[in-house]
């Protein structure tokens, strides 16, 4: 008997229309099984006939809204599909819908109840764990739950399946902005997870995913990451959604989120070659964008991503040659300390991730900010700038490193931050006299060609393939710790590489040639700031050391820092020098006129940034609740400076004076030229 029309199971299942149920009905036949007549309908994907149990008849139900209603063809379909837990291939799912671009790659699971029952849920969610599929369905035929599986620790609900010829992103109601990027942060911090940061974050990818992916993880990450701050930025900019998004399929994901590398790529040039691609699978991949997804990666200064760059960068080169990233804090009291105007030019010999310049970058265009009469947004470096900020890092702001992979961490910094200008070279900062050797290359023209003939003008003799002596205004720099040169020909042109007697020696440390070289990179009147051993200022042996530079300039200030500043990775004791090049000549640059007997500024750090594992410390207000700036972002505590927190009623809790603040009162005190002109005004 034909076209049955089951009254009582129709009610039950109301999540589907009548003509569903008429659907259904109109295939279903009645067989007589020991004197009972029992419902069977032939399965849309088996092609034979199944017997309409409860939870038969839901999932035939399921399976003619895939195919009639959201267009998935048959053929993407399978039913009672063995779902794999190590050995153990005895589980079936009621309904797998396949990825169209990968047909055995399953794309939708759906388990279906008997009506009254309700579980079955967590057995859901770990048939998507084993699969990888980035849709779950549960439903019992009168309620149906849609799940979008965006990482291993997280289901997302949404309202509805996607139909065939939509991609997972077109059913998710809200667009993600900025804002909801702050949200999340917000929320991260009210459920206690603020501790958890983008370097522990990258640092479970990379054992839990990246370690058996077959790629280098520093490339894949970086590629990552570079692509994620693009996002960032052109959907702040341009009011838009943001796209770093894990929203459908694996494959379909791999397509959008090569596109936006493109896209940066061509923003962002010289960090990465024109045709590089992402190399991670599209199963890898998903992981990835669905672990960054949630994380804002612009804040008020970059360390957040300064901090992840150092994690990866630091397990290859940099710690072997005893350098390591200064942290953020360290960097401004610096750039406080040396003052750098709009008309000045800037350079770090040594720049690891450019810390120093992008800091002198932002110190510089809250000047130009100010003089134009604007405020500093809270989202300052995501702004668009203005051309005097563009201009003044185009033509006044030059890196350089002998490392690979921190050039093009900084070149993607100082890209990011300068609005498309960088120049960030890569090249041996002590042995110049192979620099053109270096700049004939074909590879390394294409890439640092445009800033190479910037610096090039900044030679104290332009029309001479002469590259030991630059005008630059300032300088500030961290130097590498380790590590001796022995090579004769690179040691030759050092003074401090020759004993008294003049005789050459066999090796020297690479941070007293670092020195030597820095000063000869500063014009008349100019000013470095670099960090130093601490041995340096007081070891008998580095007395030479000592009477060098007194001889060449004036010292400003010698600030120790917190013997924890560099963990974990060296226990290493610090100071930051900070000189002026004598000169007593107006018209060759700032003046400093030499004397035998000044005042020098001296202070060492008590507080503690860094606990004795490496951890930052944080502020915090009287509540015990950590305290924020001006940004939204937390606060490492310090005494170098004064850093003002924010109250929840928006109302300025100003920080104690520091280092920075009282050696201002000594510079204008001494007369030092550059405090004596009020910072917003513009340098001639």
């Amino acid at each position: 008997m034909a076209g049955i029309k089951n009254i009582e199971t129709a009610d039950e299942f109301v999540l589907f229309s009548q003509e569903e149920h008429r659907a259904l009905d109109g295939r279903t036949v009645e067989r007589d099984v020991r004197g009972k007549f029992v419902p069977y309908a032939t399965c849309l994907i088996r092609g034979k006939e199944v017997q309409l149990k409860p939870e038969e008849r839901a999932r035939q139900l399921w399976l003619a809204r895939l195919i009639d209603n959201l267009g998935y063809a048959p053929s993407r379909i399978q039913v009672e599909y063995p779902i794999t837990f190590g050995r153990d291939s005895s589980k079936r799912a009621d309904i797998v819908v396949f990825d169209a671009d990968r047909p055995t790659v399953p794309y939708i699971i759906i388990e279906v109840k008997q009506a009254k029952y309700k579980d079955g849920k967590e057995q859901l969610r770990s048939y998507a764990h084993a699969t990888g599929a980035p849709l779950a369905l549960w439903s019992n035929g009168t309620l149906a739950e849609v799940w979008h599986r965006k990482n291993p620790n997280y289901f997302m609900p949404i309202h509805d399946l996607p139909r065939a010829d939509q991609t997972i992103e077109q059913v998710v109601d809200q667009p993600w902005t900025i804002q909801k990027l702050i949200e999340l942060e917000d929320e991260r911090v009210r459920e206690g997870k603020s501790a958890k940061s983008l370097r522990d974050l990258i640092a479970d990818m990379e054992d839990e995913v990246l370690a058996n992916a077959g790629v280098d993880v520093f490339e894949e990450v970086f590629k990552l990451i570079f692509t994620k701050l693009y996002d960032e930025m052109t959907s702040y900019r341009r009011g838009s959604a943001l796209r770093f998004r894990n929203q459908n399929t694996a494959s379909q994901l791999k397509t959008a989120v090569q596109n936006l590398f493109d896209e940066a790529k061509r923003k962002w040039p010289g960090v990465f070659l024109a045709d590089e691609r992402i190399r991670l699978s599209p199963d890898h991949l998903q992981v990835c964008v669905g672990s960054l997804e949630e994380w804002k990666l612009f804040n008020s200064n970059l360390d957040v991503i300064d901090d992840a760059f150092e994690y990866l960068v630091s397990k290859s080169s940099k710690g072997e040659k005893g350098q390591y990233f200064t942290p953020r804090w360290v960097i401004d009291m610096c750039v406080k300390m040396m003052n750098p105007a709009e008309g000045e030019t800037v350079i770090d010999t040594a720049c690891g991730s450019a810390g120093f310049t992008v800091h002198a970058m932002f110190h510089v265009w809250r000047q130009i900010i100010a003089d134009m009469g604007k405020e500093e947004s809270h989202l300052f470096t995501m702004e668009e700038k203005p051309h005097r900020c563009v201009d003044y890092v185009r033509d006044n702001v030059f890196a350089i490193d002998f490392d690979e992979k921190s050039v093009r961490v900084s070149r993607c910094l100082n890209l990011i931050a300068g609005d498309g200008e960088t120049n960030v070279l890569h090249l041996n900062t002590l042995d110049w006299t192979k620099w053109d050797e270096t700049a004939k290359q074909d590879d390394w023209q294409s890439t640092y060609a445009a800033g190479w003939q910037r610096l090039r003008k900044m030679r104290a003799t332009p029309r001479q393939q002469d590259y030991r002596q630059f005008r630059f205004d300032l300088l500030m720099a961290n130097p590498p710790f380790a590590g001796e040169i022995k090579q004769s020909d690179m040691l030759a042109p050092y003074e401090l590489a020759h004993k008294r007697d003049g005789k050459l020696d066999k090796a020297v440390d690479r941070d007293l040639l670092f020195v030597e070289r820095n000063l000869d990179f500063l014009k008349p009147g100019g000013r470095m700031a670099v960090v130093l051993p601490q041995g340096r200022f007081n070891n008998s042996s580095d007395q030479r050391l000592r009477e060098f530079i007194m001889e060449r300039c004036r010292v400003l200030a010698v600030v120790g820092l917190h013997p924890n500043t560099f963990k974990p990775h060296t226990g290493t004791k610090t100071s930051v020098l900070f000189v002026q090049k004598w000169n007593d000549d107006a018209s060759a640059g700032p003046l400093c006129k030499k004397q035998d007997d000044y005042e020098i500024f001296f202070a060492t750090q008590q507080v503690e940034s860094v606990d004795n594992s490496g951890h930052k410390v944080y502020r915090r207000d009287n509540d015990g609740n950590l305290a924020r700036d001006m940004h939204g972002h937390f606060i490492v505590q310090h005494d170098l400076f004064r850093h003002d927190a924010v109250a929840p009623n928006k109302t300025v809790v100003p920080g104690k004076e520091g280092i920075a603040e009282a050696f201002e009162a000594f510079a204008h005190k001494e007369g030092l030229s550059f405090f004596r002109v009020a910072p917003s005004t513009k340098a001639a």
